[in-house]
């Protein structure tokens, strides 16, 4: 069975100033997100799945559904509110986070399955790598997660918050420290740059999560009990969010997975802000250039 591609697009790009999802970086407007789906493709993936808001459809499925000849293409909805049973809760203004993107998901998705975010780049080598685990390897018990080097994902404008991970003999994911304002200076890596708490150093060649996961679709029932117990809790908290990490960690903890951390050197890159545009196209560009994507990529 071939593995599923989820892709996380239900923010709202108020940052970016715009549905940056589907704004054009390559030489003929393709956005980030296609790239990703380039890479699925090619290394084996046999459905996409998009998590959008409903104010999105129209956009995306006029942007996405070409595809549909390529690849199989589905689309879940995220909700801001969400009615549980026997939970009483408040008016929110922004949904209840990633672990709850993924988990509106569960009926569409049967198979191992890997997860993005749609405006960040993985590099067509991890696609190939987490097709591999999925196809091979995954179980209820075992599941993955691509660790990046930490100086493939550091910003020229900037300092950058990551989680660096710490693994077993087994290359397995023990702990996530998460790590803020990291930048380079003075010829080391170094994390707090500017904060009231001292700096300190990481090793430049430590392994990150850049959040892209594979999963079992076991994963679903654990992430629903997580968050309705997390809902319960937060009930009158309208910005509270459960993360993707958040069920991972208690999964870990209670002995119910492992999770691998599959090492890759690929180049990670991010659209945040609008001002972060140009770094991306000139990375594209670069990618064209030695002969990883067509300049036309759908050709």
């Amino acid at each position: 069975m071939k593995p599923t591609l989820l892709i996380l697009a239900a923010g709202m790009g108020s940052r970016y100033g715009g549905l940056k999802q589907i704004d054009g970086i390559g030489p003929n407007e393709e956005p980030i997100i296609e790239y990703s789906i380039y890479d699925a493709i090619n290394s084996g993936f046999g459905k996409i799945v998009f998590v959008i808001r409903k104010e999105f459809d129209e956009a995306f499925r006029s942007r996405f559904d070409q595809f549909s000849d390529r690849i199989q293409i589905e689309y879940a909805y995220q909700e801001v509110n969400v009615k549980v049973e026997g939970i009483d809760i408040v008016e929110r203004t922004k949904p209840w986070g990633t672990s709850h993107a993924v988990l509106v998901a569960k009926d569409v998705i049967n198979e191992p399955f890997a997860v993005i975010n749609a405006d960040d780049y993985y590099g067509a080598g991890s696609f190939k790598l987490i097709a591999d685990f999925l196809k091979n390897e995954c179980t209820p018990n075992l599941m993955s997660m691509i660790g990046y080097t930490l100086h493939n994902t550091l910003s020229e404008h900037g300092t950058v918050n990551r989680g660096v991970c710490s693994v077993d003999e087994s290359n397995n994911l023990t702990e996530v420290i998460e790590r803020v304002k990291i930048a380079e200076q003075d010829g080391k890596v170094q994390y707090n740059i500017g904060a009231d708490d001292p700096c300190g150093e990481v090793d430049a060649n430590a392994s990150v999560s850049m959040n892209y996961w594979g999963f079992h679709p076991s994963i679903f029932k654990e992430i629903e009990e997580g968050l309705h117990a997390f809902m319960k809790e937060n009930a009158n908290n309208p910005t509270a969010e459960y993360y993707i990490p958040n069920i991972v960690t208690d999964m870990i903890v209670s002995g119910k997975m492992n999770v691998r951390v599959i090492p890759t050197n690929e180049n990670w890159f991010g659209v945040t802000y609008k001002e972060d545009k140009p770094m991306a196209v000139s990375a594209i560009n670069k990618h064209i250039a030695a002969g990883v994507y067509p300049d036309k990529l759908w050709s």
